[in-house]
């Protein structure tokens, strides 16, 4: 891969992590309530922390995944960043809950999914 194509990926991928948390922090400052937005919000912040892995690993490694296992994207961005493999594991916890679930995210859940949201997105910007 080229240098070129590599800054070009990693910069499209970045692009949509900041449009997915942009879009999560929206939804939570217009709702009065933040409990009933919490699924979308959670849907949003799984994304963007997969696009901000996703530019993290593109950086490292010249290579992100693109595999339908997310454990595997999680192996992956480990070689890069423990903490931030962490953070992607605890979103990707929670997408199948907010996505699908029937059962509505909690609170505490909320609070963590956007921090580390914000952690991998501030990481993959740096």
């Amino acid at each position: 891969m080229t240098p070129a194509a590599k800054g070009q990926i990693k910069q499209g991928r970045l692009d949509k992590a900041l449009q997915f948390q942009s879009a999560a922090h929206v939804v939570l400052d217009l709702s009065d309530e933040h409990q009933d937005v919490a699924d979308a919000v959670v849907t949003l912040a799984v994304h963007a922390g997969i696009a901000a892995s996703d530019a993290l690993c593109i950086a490292a490694l010249g290579q992100f995944h693109q595999g339908q296992g997310h454990g595997e994207a999680v192996g992956l961005l480990k070689k890069v960043d423990t903490h931030a493999a962490r953070q992607l594991d605890l979103l990707l916890g929670l997408k199948t809950r907010a996505g699908y679930g029937y059962t509505p995210i909690a609170r505490e859940q909320l609070k963590r999914a956007v921090r580390a949201m914000d952690a991998l997105v501030l990481s993959a910007r740096a």
